[in-house]
């Protein structure tokens, strides 16, 4: 992965929670959200953010380390959001308005732009990279409640793993939006959440989940006759 060159090395943010400090976290997200949206990885850096959210920047580079510090730290606040989920009483459904949900997010002209830009940025960098991935980690462990309700309801067995139903099922959209390039509509969505919801009735989530193995070949009449004794039909090649 590629660095931004305004950077210092590799550097895990470590804002302070509460009071002033909460206010320039705030304030250093809000900028980085916004320069990254503007203008990509390649022209993020330091003294813009510094500029936009009236934080100097030695402040950001003592405790962000430069532009990959701050898209990891804007990853970390986002995941921090609370996410309402659905309770329809139906995995399936639920499920559905799931995707519908990161569909209608990442398709619209301006709401997309922004975690596109952020999703875009992180995966430039090994900083990035793995915020990303504690990110997608911490909405599916959030999300899994929805299997949860299922177990409770009868409707999955016990011990399913709601936080991979959830991945099952936004993963076909991801893979759209930030690898194939293909484009994303509501029949990709329900698709991708029906097939997740079959998996998981079947107890494909589980623990004690297992492959299902070929059967054995059993032995049939035909193949445990005898050859026949009859004479072989006289040919050319006989002769």
């Amino acid at each position: 992965m590629s660095e931004n060159p305004d950077t210092h090395p590799p550097h895990t943010p470590t804002p302070r929670p509460g009071g002033r400090s909460a206010r320039v976290r705030a304030d250093v997200v809000a900028a980085t959200l916004a320069e990254v949206t503007e203008k990509g990885y390649d022209g993020l850096t330091v003294d813009a953010v510094a500029a936009r959210s009236g934080v100097h920047k030695a402040t950001l580079y003592r405790r962000w380390g430069g532009v990959d510090g701050l898209v990891a730290d804007a990853l970390a606040a986002s995941a921090d959001q609370p996410w309402p989920l659905p309770d329809t009483g139906d995995l399936g459904e639920d499920l559905r308005r799931i995707t519908h949900e990161v569909l209608a997010v990442f398709t619209d002209p301006d709401l997309g732009q922004t975690p596109t830009a952020l999703i875009t940025a992180a995966q430039r960098s090994d900083v990035g990279a793995t915020a990303l991935r504690a990110f997608f980690a911490a909405r599916h462990s959030q999300a899994a409640e929805v299997a949860e309700r299922a177990v409770a309801r009868g409707e999955l067995l016990a011990g399913t793993d709601g936080a991979e139903i959830v991945r099952a099922a936004t993963a076909p959209l991801y893979y759209r939006l930030f690898v194939t390039g293909e484009p994303l509509d509501t029949r990709a969505a329900e698709r991708a959440a029906d097939a997740a919801a079959l998996a998981a009735r079947a107890g494909l989530f589980t623990p004690t989940a297992t492959p299902e193995t070929t059967a054995p070949e059993t032995s049939t009449p035909e193949a445990d006759a005898p050859e026949s004794s009859a004479p072989k039909p006289h040919t050319p090649e006989a002769s």
